[in-house]
């Protein structure tokens, strides 16, 4: 007679799986929006000096764990004479804030004043664009919103054509 000998074995304890820490991710994401910045005070925000113009950032990707509704780029710009020119996939929103001028998009000049809304299309290839003022004694200042994560799927890439007068390239960090 053969003895048949059956070994038990303990089943191995369960492991975190994918699926497992992307729902802990996405959670810990829901969490981080819950908690996060309601309010940015424009006066911690500092003005900096870019290729493209003298710039006030609220948000963008440095910041997007501390707010609440991240995945946006929120900027205001301040133009004495014109920004920078630059050639991007578009999907840009500009409210003007103050004063009136112009932008060239793709050769094309479109007039703008205080309360308007620009909208820079979403192209193949991007969107030529530059700002002008033309209220000689005071600047115009808009506010840019464009969400990033749409973007990302149109492989969004900033080429610069003209950087604005008053960039000296960048600072060293102290």
């Amino acid at each position: 007679m053969i003895e048949k000998t059956i070994e038990r074995f303990k089943e191995p304890e369960p492991t975190e799986t994918a699926y497992d820490r992307k729902i802990k991710i996405k959670e810990e994401k829901i969490q981080r929006r819950l908690k996060g910045k309601v309010i940015i005070k424009g006066k911690e925000v500092p003005w900096e000096q870019s290729r493209q113009g003298l710039t006030k950032t609220y948000i963008n990707e440095d910041n997007w764990d501390e707010i609440a509704t991240p995945d946006w780029e929120i900027f205001i710009q301040r133009i004495l004479k014109h920004s920078g020119c630059h050639i991007h996939q578009g999907g840009l929103v500009i409210h003007v804030l103050e004063g009136k001028g112009y932008s060239i998009v793709d050769s094309q000049r479109f007039d703008w004043e205080q309360g308007d809304l620009i909208i820079l299309p979403i192209k193949p290839g991007g969107v030529k664009h530059q700002h002008f003022n033309t209220g000689p004694d005071s600047p115009v200042m808009w506010m840019a919103f464009r969400y990033e994560t749409m973007l990302d799927q149109v492989c969004v890439g900033i080429t610069q054509v003209e950087a604005h007068p008053d960039w000296a390239g960048p600072r060293a960090k102290k």
